[in-house]
């Protein structure tokens, strides 16, 4: 009896003690992000699991494990770069987003005709034929996609225009149009100094620093609100529960994110 309540207590410690380091790991270096909204196609889709590096950028307010830590500045870490994906506390509402960063402290950016300008150099688009998915719910929320071919039912194929973007003294990625709207013309917008510009790939369907704070927008981030950098995609899900393993998308496991 005395060496079935040994076994027992070393089980328990053994998964408490996995826990702990499990928590530590998450709290000191990585936090699991799932994507929820098609803002980030078709870099991010919905259903894609990924781990965010909080080390990136040094500590930040939301990053930091400890309350020694400071909430502005970093410990230690590289300048964030631009063209980074990046997952950020919402400045208004404290929500987790995910967007792409594209002004830096200082820059100017504007977006005229669809066409994102950054200190007054244009980030060329290249023609990169069409994305396209299945017109249904997609995730546990079940949102339906935006489409440039209106008036797709369900199942059918929703369509959707892809360039590639060469940002000035950046990398290039994929950016999709779906339409014409507000957020194609806007005023020019200066980067106050620790603070950042973001956007999201899918340019027609992304609320983010275009919209105002006033408006529930991003409007300039922080760098106390930076939580890490996403590099990578470990899981991807189609489905409303990563149970469905018929809905899994095996290839984006381990995709990296450009």
């Amino acid at each position: 009896m005395a060496d079935t309540k040994e076994g027992i207590m070393e089980t328990v410690k053994t998964v408490v003690y996995a826990l702990l380091i499990a928590g530590i790991f998450r709290t000191l270096f990585f936090q699991p992000f799932w994507i929820p909204s098609g803002s980030m196609k078709d870099t991010l889709l919905v259903g894609d699991f990924l781990f965010v590096n909080k080390m990136a950028y040094g500590y930040s307010r939301y990053s930091c494990p400890f309350a020694i830590c400071p909430i502005s500045g970093r410990i230690f870490g590289r300048e964030p770069d631009r063209g980074d994906v990046v997952v950020f506390r919402h400045p208004v509402t404290g929500s987790d987003f995910i967007k792409r960063l594209i002004g830096l402290p200082g820059d100017t950016v504007q977006v005229t005709g669809g066409i994102l300008f950054v200190n007054g150099r244009e980030a060329v688009q290249t023609p990169d034929g069409t994305f396209t998915e299945v017109f249904e719910q997609q995730g546990p929320v079940g949102n339906l996609p935006q489409c440039e071919n209106a008036g797709v039912g369900i199942g059918g194929v929703c369509e959707k225009s892809r360039f590639i973007e060469q940002l000035p003294d950046g990398p290039s990625h994929k950016i999709l149009n779906i339409r014409e709207s507000r957020l194609d013309d806007t005023p020019v917008y200066t980067v106050p100094a620790g603070q950042y510009f973001f956007m999201g790939d899918n340019r027609d369907n992304s609320t983010d620093s275009r919209v105002s704070q006033n408006a529930m927008g991003v409007g300039f981030v922080p760098f106390a609100n930076l939580i890490g950098r996403a590099d990578r995609v470990m899981f991807s899900s189609a489905g409303k529960s990563m149970l469905f393993f018929w809905t899994w998308r095996s290839d984006r496991f381990f995709k990296a994110i450009d």
